[in-house]
């Protein structure tokens, strides 16, 4: 389990261009040519977890957990078990809100605005990586969108961003009465993507 111990705001936060530079140096603690793990230590938020790749499916759920390199968590095992049947060599996890919280109910009341800036611009990186130039991004962060009132503002801005890099969104398994994608955790491992209008959602978005 993972509870917050402080408001993000009181963080010195590590920007991500500093936080990926060093992800990409030598770890003791994990291959880096296995891992992408942005920052490359645990704490109170994280940007980016998943596999390197030329064609990763990148994976949004609400918020990160507990899960690191060599030690994914029940969400993480799902989602590359899905990735890998429908065709991708990688995955990336990436989340609308960085912050680390196992129960949704945890999260920052406050949105901070530095902390979401920089989540942006791992979004934007995490687009960059298909070798393609199609990135293809799977909606999965559930009815947890509902938890605080900040997250859809979130979506909003991750999805204009997608729509610049032309990205191609999908979702799995049935969505929720008010359309939204189905969370990973429960999904079977051979589980297809589907097209998901991601631009109709906004119209239907709390």
């Amino acid at each position: 389990m993972h509870i917050p111990t402080c408001e993000t705001s009181t963080l010195e936060l590590v920007h991500f261009d500093a936080a990926l530079n060093t992800a990409n140096q030598p770890n003791p603690d994990y291959d880096i040519n296995q891992w992408l793990y942005v920052p490359n230590f645990y704490s109170e938020y994280r940007y980016i977890l998943g596999t390197r790749g030329k064609k990763p499916l990148i994976c949004v759920g609400i918020n990160p957990s507990t899960a690191a390199p060599d030690n994914l968590d029940n969400t993480l095992k799902s989602v590359e078990r899905v990735a890998h049947h429908n065709g991708y060599d990688s995955f990336i996890m990436f989340n609308v809100y960085a912050q680390r919280a196992t129960n949704p109910d945890d999260m920052e009341r406050n949105y901070n605005q530095e902390l979401h800036q920089e989540n942006m611009r791992a979004f934007e990186y995490a687009l960059s990586l298909d070798a393609a130039g199609a990135p293809a991004v799977w909606a999965a962060w559930g009815t947890i969108i509902e938890k605080r009132d900040y997250l859809p503002a979130c979506v909003r801005d991750m999805i204009a961003l997608g729509n610049r890099y032309n990205a191609a969104w999908f979702s799995a398994g049935k969505k929720s009465k008010k359309g939204h994608p189905h969370h990973p955790l429960y999904l079977r491992k051979d589980s297809p993507l589907e097209p998901f209008d991601v631009n109709g959602y906004l119209d239907s978005l709390i």
